[in-house]
């Protein structure tokens, strides 16, 4: 769409308002522009461009319609950076006055006027295609820069919510304070359990470029006031009572205005308010003059054409009239003179006028599209990478508070070990800490299925449960490894949190390439789970004994409401992501959990064409 527009724009810029055809220096001018404007040849953008442009304009003369002597200009602004494109825009519209010094007045200011005006529209037309194609390829960019920023904001945060809090456990079993470890981690282990919140809002400004708003807006400006001066210059030149000149003039004043509020910037999908009546009445005013009975002005048709196109969302009828509205200005001269003489000229000049404000209407549409896709990109990976840091501190940080909060209480009960006891506090918490500054980063950190099993054993000991381990230790990928091995963690958290186990299996096996593991304990408290839903139970009060021991497994040793679902739910969606699935069951109070895996990396097969 946006290359479409410039070869329009560009073409109807060269033609001569007298409908003759443009001579070989226009024609060259244009070649050169459009190889500094179209998109494919972008990359040829240059100074022998700009010394083509000008030898060109020398050659050619006083040209008061613009076209060649605006792209000399667009030209300048295009290839020139800072400054200097504007003190030699200046100078390229200076120059356009200087060779039209032998003109009357009138065609010497719309010289002026038309080569920077023009020029301005040329260059916005151009550098609006680039940006949208700096935006496209830029999204990727910003979505990584959305996730580091995403994953740096985590960092903080965790080291607030959870580093803070195993720093101290260090230290107070370090002291042999175990009494006061337990309340600590079943604060944290709430937080862990809460949802994630929404990732921060990233800016909205555009890549590094030169069309910036604060730039665009002055263009603007400087094209919407130069036509009705122009059209006002017209009109005062024009042989009619002065009654009806000023009709004229509050006419070009009043479709000026209701273009400029039409074509305001809004939402996708959002049509400007009362433009039931404001697109009528700006094309009544716009076609009236055709009727003038000496000197039709029908140039302001061209804006009425294009604010069509701005308005009416459906392409079809929007077109329909368009074409409807731009061929009444032939029709109506032609029926009027009863000659073609000026006709062509005319309808040049209309779809000239319409192609420029349309243009710059639909390609900073197109920007805009493609700029908020952009940043709904970065915001999906970096809401992405939130989730993804919340699973890992749910799944990964749960069970080392829950272990650590096992061997607290048992210290606590047991003096005599309470050395022992303290001594793998430490050992979970530091653990714990350098998982949790691993968790931001790329990888996940680094976990082993043997090391989990070994730790699954110690933990659930302590709590009071006898672990039966049947591992079979089929050769697994790293990634499949890792991930069985938070299986087994989330597994023994659920263990701890949501049960009275005294009995727990882990059996892990290998079968036709596939690797299954399935954790089975007893004393599940309260309703069975439901298959597939993760465990369900009614946690006892926090740090009440069981048989004597330690708050153990099914009193929610980290306080607070366990929320069942969650933990699975992410196992569920990690294994999926790897071919990988996960069923539990729960019934006469014993509660399975069977995970299937492939032991290679999964495969998609391509569905075969019939």
């Amino acid at each position: 769409m946006s290359t479409l527009i410039i070869l329009v724009v560009l073409l109807l810029l060269v033609i001569p308002p007298a409908a003759g055809l443009p001579g070989v220096p226009a024609l060259l001018s244009l070649g050169l522009q459009l190889l500094c404007s179209l998109p494919r040849t972008r990359r040829l953008r240059g100074w022998w461009l700009v010394a083509g442009q000008a030898a060109l304009f020398a050659w050619m003369g006083p040209v008061p319609f613009g076209g060649p002597s605006a792209f000399f200009a667009a030209s300048v602004l295009l290839v020139a950076r800072g400054p200097l494109r504007w003190v030699l825009f200046g100078g390229v519209t200076a120059a356009a006055g200087v060779v039209n010094l032998g003109s009357d007045a009138y065609l010497w200011v719309n010289a002026v006027g038309n080569t920077a005006t023009q020029g301005l529209v040329v260059f916005a037309l151009t550098r609006l295609s680039d940006l949208r194609d700096e935006l496209h390829a830029t999204r990727a960019e910003l979505a990584a820069r959305s996730v580091a920023e995403e994953r740096e904001r985590a960092g903080h945060d965790l080291d607030a919510m959870l580093g803070s809090t195993l720093s101290r456990v260090i230290g107070l079993a370090a002291a042999g304070r175990a009494g006061e470890i337990p309340p600590l981690t079943r604060r944290a282990a709430q937080r862990v359990r809460q949802r994630p919140g929404p990732p921060a809002t990233h800016p909205a400004g555009p890549p590094p470029g030169d069309l910036t708003p604060r730039l665009a807006l002055p263009i603007l400006t400087v094209v919407y006031l130069w036509f009705p001066v122009a059209a006002i210059i017209v009109i005062a030149r024009a042989p009619v009572p002065v009654g009806l000149r000023v009709a004229y003039w509050g006419a070009v004043v009043a479709v000026v205005v209701l273009q400029a509020y039409h074509a305001l910037p809004r939402p996708p999908g959002a049509r400007p308010r009362q433009a039931a009546w404001t697109l009528p009445a700006q094309l009544l005013l716009a076609w009236l003059p055709l009727l003038e009975p000496d000197r039709p002005y029908y140039q302001l048709v061209g804006w009425a054409a294009a604010a069509l196109l701005i308005v009416i969302p459906a392409p079809r009828p929007a077109w329909a009239l368009y074409a409807v509205v731009v061929a009444s200005v032939p029709a109506v001269l032609f029926a009027r003179s009863g000659s073609a003489s000026g006709v062509p000229a005319a309808l040049v000049e209309v779809v000239g006028m319409s192609a420029m404000f349309y243009g710059l209407h639909a390609v900073g549409r197109l920007v805009h599209q493609v700029r908020e896709s952009r940043l709904a990109l970065a915001g999906l990976a970096a809401a992405r990478e939130r989730r993804r840091i919340a699973q890992d501190v749910h799944d990964l940080i749960g069970y080392s508070l829950s272990a650590i909060t096992v061997k607290a209480e048992l210290a606590t009960r047991d003096p005599a070990r309470s050395g022992t006891e303290l001594a793998g506090v430490v050992t979970v918490a530091r653990a714990a800490l350098a998982d949790l500054r691993a968790i931001p980063g790329d990888g996940e950190p680094g976990l082993g299925l043997r090391a989990e099993l070994a730790s699954a054993r110690e933990v659930l000991e302590a709590a009071g449960a006898a672990v039966e381990i049947d591992a079979d230790r089929p050769p697994l990928l790293p990634e499949a490894d890792a991930l069985l091995a938070v299986v087994v963690r989330e597994a023994v958290t659920n263990v701890l949190r949501h049960s009275r186990a005294r009995h727990v299996t882990i059996a892990l096996s290998a079968r036709d390439d596939l690797v299954r593991l399935r954790v089975d304990n007893d004393g599940v408290t309260g309703d069975p789970a439901e298959p597939g839903h993760g465990v369900t139970g009614d946690p006892t009060e926090p740090g009440q004994a069981v048989s004597g021991g330690p708050a153990g497994p099914g009193q929610d040793v980290t306080g607070g409401p366990a929320e069942h679902g969650q933990g699975v739910a992410n196992l569920t969606t990690r294994l999926a992501a790897r071919g990988g699935r996960l069923t539990t069951a729960s019934r006469d109070r014993r509660f399975r959990l069977d995970v299937t895996l492939p032991m290679g990396p999964p495969v998609v097969v391509a569905e075969r064409e019939h």
